[in-house]
């Protein structure tokens, strides 16, 4: 049996699988998690920059360095289990530790990641937020009394997940200290990878909502321009059955339109299409943590619904005015090319009736001068005729006055018949 050789491709596109497995965590723990975004496009980011940045990082605690192109990293850096992420646009940093401080969500936690290392960033830092991880008491009530004292109870979401393996809650707020903070209470007995998803999952759902709300700064821009834009191609299509401009000018205009349309589809398409993405990956993120309310506190899908959705839906809204004025601008210009080209045909139409006249009329005086040209050819022939024919008149006794009278028809006959004939010749080419 011949040995199969396998696509170069193949253990590359598996291992990918298993590349970001969830973190083992045992409670209590804290994690503390940051998303550093460089400021420009994907395509144009550096990832050596953020690989340098970890590496500095890295070198801080003695620990070793990743593979050169990697996209994610795990080693331990002093205490703490620390995951590196390189993705499209972002890196993130997750250091997990064990234990959790006096304090709840003490700023000191954070410090893992040193400020001047994290002002040193290739980009700037769009996340930043800790998780307290506890073990589940007893008595729901003393989770209500922690929960009132943490968080902000007017946007506290509270929720529990996974079946009722713990319970989650977050006010989505910044405190003092820059951080965003979330408590995760673990019912006993739960797996420490199934901690770690949940942990794993409030990262995500935190750093894409991040990423997807920056189309909602974008929408707001890009807004600002189309309501420039709009009044201006509404009078322009609004004219296109008038004679106030020229069709000409007209379309110069509404190509300028165009133009910078397309500009802005160009430039904000890449956003808003990152947005979809992001919006996607939140919604799936909160919908398998399989939630249940607790103690009529909103769900971390209600509080989406609520304050998450309505960015969404703007993005899209300036999305679809953006593609409906691209296309109302193509319309309005096929409309404008097609008024354009039927006065041309009318011009055009006026200007062979102009030439068929002067055609008509040059003729008309071909003949007159093919008239005049016939006497004209005729007195010099028949003057020459007569030199020609005198000898011979004068040998019959005619007189030169009665050769010339006989003469004069058969010359004039004869011109106007090479004429004609020389005229028939030139409308057979």
């Amino acid at each position: 049996m011949p040995q199969m050789i396998d696509h170069p491709q193949r253990y590359a596109i598996v291992n990918e699988l298993h590349a970001r497995p969830y973190p083992a965590l045992n409670v209590p723990c804290h994690a503390v998690h940051l998303a550093i975004k460089e400021p420009v496009e994907a395509a144009n980011r550096d990832r050596a920059l953020d690989r340098d940045h970890l590496i500095a990082l890295l070198d801080r605690h003695g620990a070793g360095h990743p593979q050169p192109e990697a996209n994610h990293f795990s080693d331990t850096i002093g205490k703490h289990m620390l995951k590196w992420e390189s993705h499209t646009e972002f890196v993130t940093y997750t250091a997990f530790g064990q234990g959790l401080s006096a304090r709840a969500f003490d700023p000191a936690e954070a410090e893992i990641f040193p400020e001047d290392w994290v002002e040193a960033a290739p980009g700037k830092r769009l996340v930043s937020l800790v998780i307290r991880v506890e073990e589940m008491p007893q008595d729901e009530a003393l989770i209500q009394a922690k929960l009132e004292d943490w968080f902000v109870g007017e946007s506290l979401a509270v929720s529990r997940v996974v079946d009722g393996a713990a319970i989650v809650a977050g006010d989505f707020r910044i405190d003092a200290s820059g951080l965003m903070r979330f408590a995760v209470f673990v019912r006993p007995g739960t797996g420490k990878r199934r901690v770690g998803r949940i942990v794993q999952r409030l990262c995500e759902v935190e750093t894409y909502r991040s990423m997807s709300m920056l189309g909602l700064v974008r929408a707001r821009a890009l807004s600002a321009k189309l309501n420039a834009l709009d009044p201006q191609l509404s009078s322009l299509v609004s004219a296109l059955d008038t004679t106030e401009r020229s069709p000409e000018t007209a379309l110069h205009q509404l190509l300028q339109i165009s133009a910078e349309l397309e500009s802005l589809a160009v430039k904000y398409t890449f956003r808003f299409g990152a947005t979809g993405a992001y919006e996607a990956l939140v919604n799936q993120r909160i919908e398998v943590m399989r939630e249940q309310r607790v103690n009529g506190r909103q769900s971390f899908g209600e509080f989406m619904m609520r304050r998450y959705d309505p960015a969404m839906r703007t993005v899209k809204s300036a999305e679809s005015r953006l593609r409906s004025m691209a296309e109302r601008a193509q319309r309005a210009a096929e409309l404008l090319r097609t008024r354009v080209d039927v006065e041309r045909s009318a011009q055009n139409q006026k200007l062979l009736e102009s030439m068929d006249r002067r055609a008509d009329l040059q003729l008309r005086l071909q003949h007159t001068v093919e008239g005049l040209s016939v006497v004209a050819i005729s007195y010099y022939a028949v003057s020459l005729a007569g030199y020609v024919a005198y000898p011979l008149a004068q040998s019959m006794a005619i007189s030169k006055e009665l050769m010339m009278v006989g003469l004069t028809p058969l010359v004039i006959g004869l011109v106007w018949l090479m004429v004609r004939r020389i005229r028939a010749g030139f409308e057979q080419r």
